[in-house]
């Protein structure tokens, strides 16, 4: 079973409904649901009103933090190859269990160039989870830990240069060529590179 999601910061306080406004307070609260994992995000008004009443907005909360709402930039319609990040949103959308590792060692990469946060960690049916939040956009990645191998991290840092590379439906002569190194590599993946227990 895959734990992938995205879920976006609101652009609306969900208690009230007023438009968050750039650079204003919030609060996030996620809640552990049957269908999955849910995000909440309030204004620090209604987050007071909220305490006031003895938390009964936030009762039943697994995780919650506070950000800074930031007007989303713009959206570009030409990338021409493939990012990290937009590699990683279409993993996720495509749900598809051969790219799992790939996806975690995705996330694992932007971690560690600060495009995204460990939020929360998580343990859901005896595997782990980590909840990551993009500090720009506010989006949320649920991603499983696959539980990788010493053994099996070389043809994951392959499989994710190819990607990367040639995109999720490369060439029909690209998938006949074995996977050769690429010219300028993201950093290896290695075991001290993944999220702290």
């Amino acid at each position: 079973m895959n734990e992938w999601n995205i879920q976006s910061r609101a652009h609306a306080c969900e208690a009230c409904a007023q438009p968050f406004a750039d650079r204003q307070p919030y609060h996030t609260l996620l809640f552990d649901e049957k269908q999955g994992l849910r995000r909440s995000d309030v204004c620090e008004a209604c987050w007071q009103k909220q305490s006031a009443d003895g938390g009964a907005g936030s009762a039943g909360s697994i995780s919650h933090w506070q950000g800074i709402f930031e007007v989303p930039p713009p959206v570009v319609d030409a990338i021409q190859k493939e990012t990290a990040e937009t590699l990683l949103r279409k993993l996720i959308e495509q749900n598809d269990p051969q790219h799992a590792a790939a996806a975690y060692i995705l996330a694992v990469m932007l971690e560690r160039k600060r495009l995204l946060k460990v939020k929360e960690q998580l343990k859901r049916d005896g595997q782990r989870l980590f909840v990551y939040e993009h500090p720009k956009t506010g989006d949320i990645f649920t991603i499983a830990d696959p539980d990788l191998h010493l053994d099996q991290l070389e043809q994951v840092q392959q499989d994710v240069a190819n990607l990367l590379e040639h995109g999720l439906n490369p060439p029909a002569s690209v998938k006949e060529t074995p996977a050769t190194e690429p010219e300028a590599s993201p950093a290896p993946a290695t075991l001290e590179s993944a999220p702290a227990n």
